[in-house]
């Protein structure tokens, strides 16, 4: 949904008026509307990757969600339809298609999701975060994984002020994602927990919260450890960070964006793996070291951390790095291509 709405915002900046349908009921819905875009709602489950029952409901639900969509489509009459993988693009596609307007399709992944697979051949453009195998063309354009404008603004200065940080402090960001790590966490805890040698700020993710606050009370941290379950503002965490500690989604678009070095834990159950492949970008690039979830112990990331934190040309390196191979104009190109599209 956060690269939808990078995009939104960019078609906003450029004039065009830009709504949302999304999932009733799951993760997404409200986010759009948070950003001041009107959002529909259709009800719609996923589909399960094995024989189920609960398919049976879904796949009827799917077949439901395409009169819906073009009910929304009548009543909206929108140039281009832009999807972003997910339950309902398939859905939203077809009635686009139906309707006879343009479809531009996006994939923010480092594996191309079964939801896009299928939108594909329905979508007039598609816009890429990776280089992917066997996607070439006029269709395909690599654009990056957009990152909305907070991003490309965050700073050093506005990060640390945000969280009270002195300007000549080190300071280490643990971020496992939306949901958290339970693996991540418990490394840092024990590596971080007591008295660390700089500042902490560790994401431990809404539902890990309490266990993670729990295990690190045991060991009796100072005040420059701040656990926090979530944070609406993780670009200026990240900006604020010398070292970012992470898994490897979507994230590692903003690392670039903003120029931070990182470790990154990519985690080992992600579809094809492609948190390993995302992880392997900024490796490549030397932005980022890999470090596999088997191997993710809190001696073996404090002993990799304070390697890193030792060699500040070594840091700022990689951070120069990230920054070079970041795409922080992608949603201002996605968004040229949407209304090229829309022109048509």
């Amino acid at each position: 949904m956060v690269p939808a709405v990078a995009v939104a915002e960019a078609l906003r900046a450029r004039g065009a008026d830009v709504g949302f349908v999304v999932s009733r009921g799951r993760a997404g819905e409200g986010v759009a509307a948070a950003a001041g875009f009107p959002e529909d709602t259709i009800p719609m489950r996923g589909i399960a990757r094995r024989l189920t029952l609960r398919n049976v409901t879904a796949l009827t639900g799917a077949a439901m969600a395409v009169p819906r969509a073009l009910r929304v489509l009548r009543r909206q009459r929108p140039d281009v339809v832009v999807t972003a993988g997910g339950y309902l693009a398939g859905p939203v596609a077809v009635a686009a298609r139906l309707r006879r307007v343009p479809v531009v399709a996006m994939e923010a992944d480092s594996h191309m999701g079964l939801a896009n697979r299928l939108v594909a051949p329905l979508a007039g453009r598609m816009a890429l975060a990776y280089p992917l195998a066997g996607r070439m063309g006029r269709k395909y354009v690599v654009t990056g994984r957009p990152v909305r404008e907070a991003v490309r603004q965050a700073t050093r200065t506005t990060g640390r002020r945000v969280f009270g940080i002195d300007p000549d402090a080190t300071v280490v960001l643990v971020f496992g994602g939306s949901q958290g790590a339970r693996t991540l966490n418990q490394a840092a805890v024990e590596a971080f927990g007591e008295d660390p040698p700089f500042d902490v700020i560790h994401v431990a993710g809404p539902g890990q919260l309490d266990a993670t606050a729990h295990a690190l009370a045991t060991r009796a941290p100072s005040s420059r450890y701040r656990l926090v379950g979530y944070l609406e503002n993780l670009h200026d965490a990240v900006a604020a960070a010398d070292l970012v500690v992470s898994r490897a989604g979507g994230s590692v678009f903003e690392l670039s964006a903003i120029g931070r070095a990182s470790i990154l834990v990519p985690y080992p159950h992600a579809t094809a793996d492609h948190q390993t492949q995302n992880a392997r970008w900024l490796v490549d690039a030397g932005a980022a070291v890999l470090l596999p979830d088997a191997e993710c112990t809190g001696p073996r990331l404090r002993a990799l951390v304070g390697a890193l934190l030792s060699d500040r040309r070594r840091l700022d390196a990689m951070a120069e790095s990230a920054r070079a191979v970041g795409r922080p104009e992608a949603a201002d190109e996605i968004a040229a291509l949407v209304l090229q599209q829309a022109g048509r």
